[in-house]
């Protein structure tokens, strides 16, 4: 029975993760040598060794059946929220956050994995709470289910891995029959939350000067105000819609809530990240205000995959990484190494198989007749779909660095294990999708 539904495994989805994987082999290994041809780091051969068992792991949970993991699931969530709260506080540093536990030879960093059990738990609660009425309710009880694990690795503080989960909760809501209006409030208020955050910086280093209009957003007695005034305004909208139906009070309501919750947002914000993630988010806009700071990471990426040109410079032959420029090229910045000796059409190539990969789960995700595996397999797509997209982007130098790792390619066992559980997943579904 077992190597029978081995063979109606959809394999276009594992090849291409298996791809993605030697090719993160094979740039791990390129970002080890120097520009003398001297191999100075082991990366590859222990991305090697993760692979071969992040595949196993995969294949082994694709024949497990995934329905058996509705009732598991809470333990899951629970389990992992606990071992976030040990690791922020016994946990190891590691790039200015106290992400990791286990040993300086081997370790793990569970917000990976607490991407999956999120996942797996609030698509067992949104399939639990299908019939219900109550769509607000519903969707408040999503959002606090995702916010728990994000409050924690905030905490850490780890920006990049807690945005992920934004995705989660705004693709799984929305599939399971949310109206838009929560997702687009939602969306909104961390919108609104990023720029807040992030203006004190912008106005020393872009606008250069103190704006007497963009006071009320920086001093904290004005923000106190304004989240005091909008807080009222809340309030009587409610009232005012409760007792007379008109759709204006509810539309009030609504625009000074997202406004008093990015107030109040941004003021935690402010308070729990560093200025160093701060002012990544700074250099996106403009990466020459710190050229040999902040900046550095932006500008010797984007030298990279510009001087990649159509054909590349050739496996092993890239400067860039091979004198040293890019940091952190094994891991955030190897789509950087990958197109500067690969070039356009390699990036292409890592964009098409990318792009199966999302195909492939929104097909599955519309094929299954069991709507806890559809949640899970948006929950799954919109991981995959984030990495892929802020951290090319980043590369690029049209999204801000986040320190979010490329799937599958980049160099890291706890991502990489995470990622393959969760294709695992996906297969599990896709060879149960007829089963009621």
């Amino acid at each position: 029975m077992k190597i029978k539904q081995l063979a109606e495994m959809d394999f276009s989805l594992l090849i291409s993760v298996f791809v993605l994987s030697l090719f993160g082999i094979l740039f791990i290994y390129s970002s080890g040598v120097t520009s003398t041809g001297v191999v100075v780091s082991n990366e590859y051969m222990k991305q090697m060794i993760w692979v071969a068992a992040g595949t196993l792991i995969a294949l082994l949970v694709s024949l497990i059946n995934y329905k058996r993991l509705y009732d598991l699931s809470i333990y899951l969530y629970f389990g992992i929220i606990l071992i976030l709260i040990y690791t922020r506080v016994f946990g190891r540093i590691v790039n200015g956050a106290k992400s990791w536990i286990g040993l300086s030879v081997f370790g793990i960093q569970p917000s990976e994995f607490a991407k999956f059990t999120t996942i797996l738990f609030l698509a067992r609660y949104l399939d639990s709470s299908k019939s219900s009425h109550e769509e607000f309710k519903r969707f408040v009880n999503a959002s606090l289910i995702v916010l728990l694990p994000v409050a924690l690795i905030l905490s850490q503080p780890d920006l990049g891995t807690a945005l992920v989960f934004i995705p989660i909760l705004l693709g799984m809501t929305f599939i399971a029959g949310t109206p838009i209006r929560y997702v687009n409030f939602l969306g909104s208020v961390i919108i609104l939350t990023g720029v807040l955050t992030v203006l004190p910086l912008w106005q020393q280093f872009i606008l250069r000067g103190d704006h007497q209009i963009l006071r009320m957003f920086l001093d904290l007695r004005s923000i106190a105000v304004s989240s005091v005034v909008s807080a009222l305004i809340s309030v009587l909208a409610i009232f005012g819609y409760k007792r007379y139906a008109k759709k204006y009070f509810y539309w009030i309501g609504y625009l000074s809530l997202i406004i008093l919750l990015a107030f109040l947002a941004s003021f935690i914000g402010r308070i729990v990240l560093k200025d160093y993630q701060i002012m990544r988010l700074i250099v996106f806009l403009d990466p020459n205000v710190d050229p040999r700071g902040s900046g550095w990471n932006i500008i010797q990426s984007v030298t990279a995959i510009g001087s990649g040109g159509l054909l590349g410079k050739g496996f092993l032959q890239g400067t860039q990484s091979h004198y040293r420029f890019l940091p952190q090229q094994s891991t955030d910045f190897i789509f950087s190494i990958f197109s500067e000796e690969w070039g356009f059409l390699g990036g292409l190539l890592v964009f098409s198989l990318y792009l199966l990969i999302s195909v492939r789960l929104i097909k599955i995700m519309k094929t299954t007749t069991d709507p806890f595996g559809a949640y899970l397999c948006a929950g799954l797509a919109s991981v995959y779909v984030f990495h892929f997209i802020v951290n090319v982007g980043m590369t690029m130098g049209v999204m801000p660095i986040t320190g979010i790792p490329l799937l599958f390619m980049s160099y890291g066992g706890s991502s990489l294990l995470a990622a393959m559980i969760g294709i695992g997943f996906a297969m599990s579904i896709y060879m149960r999708r007829f089963e009621h």
